[in-house]
């Protein structure tokens, strides 16, 4: 037996559940790795010569950093961890939402970790208060790129007509299916 539940798919539970598992999976590679490089290249830093010239707060803005860039590949790694440690237990729809929680905390504590990382950077480039006024406006472009370009295109989708409504056929399966 299958269900819709008004999204346009005959797929039952499981089925869906393994697709957005899947499409979690497609979108998690492409964050973790990021977020690794990232990771990476800030434990290195500490065991570069120029690090001994960093003044207080620059250490405290590189070790608020490294600590935001642990958080982060934890939150976006935790979704691999949860998934193993359930398989098999026929709980893949509880998994997906748990790990899709988690992979919004990561997008956070990404976004977090970037604009961090940007400061120290921009501070130790331009020794002036340019520095925050660079990574205040990537701040906001990630702000717009990560979350209000997604939460502007759902509101944008339901504020308007659905496709069935218009076509006369009453069929949204290839809108739902190209969403």
């Amino acid at each position: 037996m299958t269900e819709t539940h008004g999204r346009g798919r005959e797929e039952t539970q499981d089925e869906r559940a393994d697709r957005q598992w899947s499409e979690l999976l497609q979108e998690l590679r492409v964050a973790q790795t990021g977020v690794q490089i990232l990771f990476g290249f800030l434990l290195a830093v500490v065991f570069q010569s120029r690090f001994e010239d960093l003044g207080d707060v620059d250490r405290n803005i590189y070790v608020a950093t490294v600590m935001l860039g642990s958080a982060t590949a934890a939150a976006l790694i935790g979704p691999v961890s949860y998934h193993r440690l359930l398989t098999g237990r026929r709980m893949k729809p509880e998994t997906v939402i748990w790990a899709s929680r988690m992979t919004v905390l990561g997008l956070v504590l990404l976004f977090c970790t970037m604009c961090s990382a940007l400061l120290l950077i921009m501070r130790v480039a331009l020794h002036n208060e340019t520095a925050l006024w660079l990574v205040g406006g990537m701040a906001l472009w990630f702000l717009a790129c990560w979350f209000v370009f997604p939460v502007w295109a759902i509101a944008k989708g339901r504020s308007g007509p659905r496709e069935s409504d218009t076509d006369g056929r009453g069929d949204s399966g290839d809108r739902e299916r190209d969403a």
